[in-house]
C-alpha cells in the first residue's frame, strides 16, 4: 500500500493588512490536527474529502498530520510558518518512507522570513523526501506562482472556477494523478510562463473573458493528451512581493518542450488581455439609493461591499455603507457582517432582546472604511457561530465565525461576529435565523465568491466601494518590491524583451 501525505496549509497574505497572522489567529478557525482531520472532512465535497476517497479507491495509507486554513490576513508569523510546515516534514521524520505527496494550499502566503513561502516549503519537502517522489499540489486560482513552486512540485493544480466551487474535483485530479506517478506510468514535470503584470485576467473572473477563454483551452490540451495540467492563475495583487501576479503552469510527461511552448502563449493572450475587467463599482451614495428603492414580495438586492472583502484580507468592520443605510433610515435589510468581537461580547452581557448602544465597527484601522458607529438597538439573536454549510462553496464543511450576533437598527438586521470571514453560505444568515429571501436588500462583504449562494436568491447584484483596505490602488509607493518594470506601473513596449 502506497504511503501518501496529504495536508491542508492555506493562506492568502495580504501584506497591508495590519492584522498579524500568527499561530493563535490560525488556531482561530478551520484547523484541525492528526484523527480531527477524517471527522472534519471524510464525506464533505471539499478537497480533503476527495483525498479520503481516493485514499479509499487507491489503497493509500494515507498520513495527514494537519488542516490548516486561517482567513486571509497579514503577514504569516515565521513561528506559525515553522509550527505548521513542522507537523508536515516532522511527519515525513516520523513515518516515512513517503511513496506520493498531495498537498492543498493557497500558493500567495507570505511569512516574515519568506515572500514565496510556499515555495520555502516545498523546497524543504522535496528535500526531505527526495527527487523521485511524486509531489502533487492543488492551489488556489489567485496563487502567486513561482519558480521555486514549478521546481519542487511535480504537478501544480489550480482551480478553475470563482468562486471556488470546482476544489473537491481538482483535488481528485490530482490524486488521479498522483497515483499514475507513484505507478510509473508518467514521470510529470512542471514548467511556468510569467510576464511583467501586477494583475491581469479580469482578476481571476472564470464567467467570461481571458480567464474562462485559457481555461477551456487548458482542459482541451489535457482532454486531447497535449498536457497533464494546464493551470492558469490570475495572481493575488494586494501582496508587495516580488513575484507577485499571473502565471501559467504546464505539467507534461517527461521533459518535452512543449510545455513550456503552451505556458508562453498563454501567457502572451494573458498579456493582450490586461486591460480587460468586468467590475463595475458603485459609491455609497448609489447603492444606498438602489436599497431604498425595493418593495415587499421582490427578490432582494444584493449589494457587495467589495473592498472590505474578507476573502481578499480585508477588515470585515469597514462601517461605510452601514453608516449610509442607517443615516438613509433603509428598511428590510440584512447585513453580513461586522467582524466586532468586542460588541458581540457587550451583546451577549446585555442578553437576546435587550436594547442597548453599541459602538460597532472600526476598530482595526479607521482610515480603511469608516469609523465605528455608536448605534441603538436590540439584540435579537446569539450563537455560537458553528454551522454546516451546505451551499455550492461549503460542500458540508462546519464552519466557525465565534460568538455571533444579531442587532437590529429599526429596519436593518446587522450580523455581528468574532471570526472574520466572506459571505459564502446563506447559512451565515439563516443560522442566525436571518432568512435573506424575506428582505429587500442583503448586504454582504465579499468580491466574487457571494455569488455562487446569493446570486441565485437576488433580483439584481451591485458591488459597492467603501475606501477599504482591499481598494484597488496600484501605485509605486505601494509596490515597493515588486520586480520591475512591470505592468501597470511601467510603460513596457515589449514584455518580452525584459
Amino acid at each position: 500500500m502506497p504511503r501518501v501525505l496529504t495536508a491542508r496549509f492555506m493562506h492568502e497574505t495580504n501584506t497591508f493588512s495590519r492584522v498579524p497572522t500568527d499561530i493563535a489567529n490560525i488556531r482561530r478557525r478551520d484547523f484541525h490536527l492528526e484523527n480531527e482531520i477524517p471527522v472534519a472532512f471524510r464525506g464533505t465535497r471539499s478537497a480533503l474529502g476527495a483525498t479520503f476517497e481516493a485514499a479509499d479507491k487507491f489503497d493509500w495509507t494515507l498520513l495527514h498530520p494537519v488542516s490548516a486554513n486561517p482567513n486571509p490576513s497579514g503577514t504569516v508569523s515565521d513561528d506559525a510558518f515553522e509550527q505548521i510546515t513542522g507537523m508536515i516534514l516532522g511527519a515525513v521524520d516520523a513515518k516515512g518512507p513517503i511513496d506520493g505527496v498531495l498537498l492543498h494550499l493557497h500558493g500567495a502566503m507570505v511569512s516574515e522570513s519568506h515572500e514565496d513561502a510556499e515555495g520555502e516549503f516545498l523546497a524543504r519537502l522535496r528535500k526531505r523526501i527526495g527527487p523521485e517522489a511524486p509531489v502533487v499540489v492543488t492551489l488556489d486560482l489567485h496563487a502567486n506562482v513561482t519558480r521555486a513552486m514549478a521546481d519542487n512540485a511535480s504537478a501544480l493544480i489550480a482551480y478553475r472556477t470563482y468562486p471556488h466551487i470546482d476544489q473537491y474535483e481538482r483535488a481528485w485530479q490530482g490524486a488521479e494523478l498522483l497515483q499514475r506517478a507513484m505507478r510509473g506510468e508518467i514521470r510529470p514535470k512542471t514548467v511556468i510562463a510569467r510576464r511583467p503584470m501586477l494583475y491581469g485576467l479580469d482578476h481571476g473572473r472564470t464567467q467570461q473573458g481571458p480567464m474562462a477563454e485559457l481555461i477551456s483551452r487548458g482542459e482541451a490540451l489535457e482532454q486531447s493528451g497535449g498536457a497533464l495540467v494546464v493551470s492558469i492563475c490570475a495572481g493575488f495583487s494586494r501582496a508587495n512581493i516580488r513575484d507577485v501576479g499571473p502565471s501559467v503552469t504546464v505539467t507534461v510527461d517527461g521533459g518535452s518542450p512543449q510545455g513550456q511552448t503552451i505556458a508562453e502563449e498563454f501567457m502572451d493572450y494573458a498579456w493582450a488581455t490586461r486591460d480587460f475587467t468586468t467590475v463595475k463599482l458603485l459609491s455609497v451614495a448609489e447603492a444606498v439609493a438602489l436599497a431604498r428603492r425595493g418593495v415587499p414580495g421582490e427578490k432582494p438586492l444584493v449589494v457587495a461591499d467589495y473592498t472590505d472583502n474578507p476573502g481578499g484580507g480585508g477588515y470585515g468592520d469597514a462601517t461605510a455603507f452601514l453608516k449610509g443605510l442607517v443615516e438613509a433610515g433603509a428598511e428590510s435589510v440584512a447585513f453580513h457582517a461586522i467582524c466586532d468581537p468586542e460588541a458581540v461580547l457587550q451583546g451577549m452581557r446585555a442578553g437576546i432582546g435587550a436594547k442597548t448602544t453599541l459602538a460597532l465597527g472600526g476598530k482595526t484601522d479607521p482610515a480603511m472604511g469608516g469609523l465605528p458607529l455608536a448605534l441603538h438597538g436590540e439584540v435579537v439573536c446569539l450563537t455560537n457561530g458553528r454551522f454546516i454549510a451546505y451551499g455550492p462553496m461549503g460542500g458540508g464543511v462546519e464552519r466557525n465565525y465565534g460568538p455571533s450576533m444579531v442587532f437590529r437598527v429599526d429596519g436593518i438586521d446587522v450580523i455581528v461576529i468574532t471570526n472574520n470571514g466572506q459571505a459564502t453560505d446563506l447559512a451565515q444568515f439563516t443560522s442566525l435565523g436571518v432568512d435573506p429571501t424575506r428582505y429587500r436588500t442583503v448586504a454582504v462583504k465579499s468580491m466574487q465568491h457571494f455569488r455562487a449562494a446569493f446570486e441565485p436568491i437576488a433580483r439584481e447584484v451591485v458591488l459597492v466601494d467603501t475606501g477599504a483596505l482591499c481598494s484597488e490602488i496600484y501605485t509605486p509607493e505601494l509596490f515597493t518590491r515588486v520586480r520591475r518594470p512591470i505592468w501597470p506601473l511601467d510603460p513596457i513596449p515589449d514584455p518580452h524583451a525584459l
